[in-house]
């Protein structure tokens, strides 16, 4: 990998504030717009709980659950570097050691959790 990049997936929830309410499983947005910011935030922090006590493993959450296309990679965005990532989700990936879990991350895109792979 690059010097400076880090690789990492997440799982994302997204949520009435997300600046695009529809996703590859819900493309008509109805879920999305019916859900509160903490609503997702509640479903991610159960999750989160499920993977850190080993009883799901985070690729399979992240395929089932997360609203972004990268589920169906497991969650796995690849390699990105400063400045490819909205800022939060960029500080706190940066901030996580290679295989830590973030707490909730909120971005335009709604709420998620970082796994930092590389």
């Amino acid at each position: 990998m690059e010097s400076g990049k880090v690789r990492a997936s997440h799982i994302l929830i997204k949520h009435q504030g997300s600046r695009r309410k529809a996703s590859w499983k819900d493309p008509e947005g109805s879920v999305i717009s019916a859900t509160t910011r903490d609503a997702a935030a509640a479903q991610l922090r159960a999750l989160r709980d499920d993977i850190l006590s080993g009883k799901a493993k985070f690729e399979d959450v992240a395929s089932r659950f997360s609203d972004c296309s990268s589920a169906k990679r497991g969650g796995d965005l690849g390699p990105f570097g400063r400045g490819q990532m909205q800022k939060p989700f960029e500080e706190a990936t940066y901030a996580l050691k290679v295989g830590e879990i973030s707490d909730i991350v909120d971005t335009d895109s709604g709420t998620h959790i970082i796994l930092r792979t590389g």
